[in-house]
């Protein structure tokens, strides 16, 4: 059995990223820009990549 902190540790930094990549997205600028495009799209990737990953055999 998983504890609490196994289950809800990436989907707490996958949310803290996209919160700070808007919000540096929207007071930032410069330097700051490409610092909110990656912490935008390390959510997106991981979607992604859960996302087609193959499926385990149930064996």
């Amino acid at each position: 059995m998983k504890t609490n902190r196994a289950i809800w540790a990436m989907p707490v930094v996958l949310g803290l990223l996209t919160v700070v990549g808007l919000l540096v997205a929207l007071v930032g600028d410069g330097i700051w820009d490409l610092v909110s495009v990656a912490a935008l799209a390390v959510p997106v990737l991981v979607g992604c990549w859960h996302a087609f990953k193959p499926a385990r055999s149930p064996h």
